[in-house]
């Protein structure tokens, strides 16, 4: 009698599973395991790296919930993780909250300013929504420079450290926990809303928003839903960074940031959980790797070259995939793994 191999659905529930076998339920407990044992074993500055990685991660997954699933193309992503930052710092600062509540508000602020620059969006789209969002980022850092006493304008403002059970997260490692924590919620989060009706509905009107329209899908709410949903999350990576620096300062969310994190849906593959996942961590690694090569480049070639090493490194991994690999690096990661897939080709017939 021949063994059944591969693995075999008998029901929805375990089609619809993110994790379906003990296998990759194991796997997960590996690298959660492995994860948050990094700082027994990594250096700071290492910790710091996927620290800023992990905020990446966290404000890209919004931009692509927005950009990836719903079309609408953003440029002013810094900008939202801007409002959620000050807001918190505000918050902190000025009436002495506690990380914890001024969290939730910093990521409701960055979300109600979505809704407000997204209304354009609902007449506009394409190259015309591109320039109200860009338009929507220098809007935002004009306010915060203005509003001097309530933002600390140019001068910043200090914030305190994160507190849990009354433990001040001051380390490196401590921080880098927490931002790995609210980093696999993000993921996880992400990954069950684009599952959903609304989800759904975002793929729909990225792909005709005229049809989806005829089909019964309302633009108008669905768009700023996705604004709203994709800048909750700028929200909760602007407050995460600027808790991690204890300071807000408009240089933390420089216009180009957002560009960058634009072509980290390019490099990981657009409409993609798994995608935004990995443009993030290449592009981060790929900040790290000039950083420690571009010093020694200086020699060979001229000082200006080697200082904007990390420009050029950038744009060209982006029209390198834009040509070779439009799709990204998820694609590629799905391609592999149908290779070494058993289910559902792999099968013995019983004898």
């Amino acid at each position: 009698m021949g063994r059944q191999r591969g693995t075999f659905l008998e029901n929805y529930a375990q089609d619809m599973a993110i994790i379906r076998t003990r296998l990759q339920w194991a796997m997960l407990f590996i690298f959660l395991l492995l994860l948050f044992s990094c700082p027994l074993f990594l250096s700071d500055r290492a910790l710091t790296v996927m620290t800023m990685i992990g905020i990446a991660v966290i404000s890209v997954h919004g931009l692509n919930i927005l950009t990836g699933y719903c079309g609408q193309i953003s440029i002013g992503h810094a900008g939202f993780m801007a409002v959620g930052g000050y807001t918190s710092a505000i918050l902190s600062a000025k009436l002495g909250w506690p990380f914890w509540a001024t969290l939730p508000c910093g990521a409701l602020g960055a979300g109600v300013a979505g809704l407000i620059f997204g209304l354009p969006s609902l007449k506009i789209k394409g190259f015309y929504l591109i320039m109200a969002t860009i338009a929507a980022h220098f809007i935002i850092v004009w306010l915060i420079l203005q509003l001097y006493g309530l933002t600390g304008g140019g001068d910043g403002l200090a914030v305190s450290r994160p507190e849990i059970a009354g433990f001040t997260v001051k380390s490196k490692g401590s921080y880098f926990c927490l931002v790995m924590a609210f980093a696999c919620l993000a993921t996880y989060t992400a990954q069950n809303i684009v599952r959903t009706r609304a989800g759904r509905a975002f793929v729909a009107i990225r792909d005709n928003d005229l049809a989806a329209e005829v089909m019964g899908i309302n633009l108008w709410s669905y768009k700023l839903q996705a604004f709203f949903i994709g800048c909750v999350y700028a929200g909760v990576a602007g407050v995460l960074l600027v808790h991690y620096y204890a300071f807000a300062s408009v240089d933390l969310f420089p216009f180009m940031d957002s560009v960058w994190y634009l072509g980290m849906l390019i490099v990981g593959g657009m409409g993609s959980t798994l995608g935004a996942l990995f443009g993030a961590i290449a592009l981060k690694l790929l900040d790290e790797l000039v950083t420690v090569v571009g010093p020694g480049l200086s020699a060979i070639v001229a000082p200006q070259a080697a200082a904007s090493m990390g420009l050029i490194a950038h744009g060209l991994v982006i029209i390198i995939f834009l040509i070779f690999e439009p799709r990204g690096l998820a694609h590629r990661w799905e391609l592999v793994g149908a290779y070494f897939r058993l289910w559902p080709f792999s099968h013995e017939e019983r004898e």
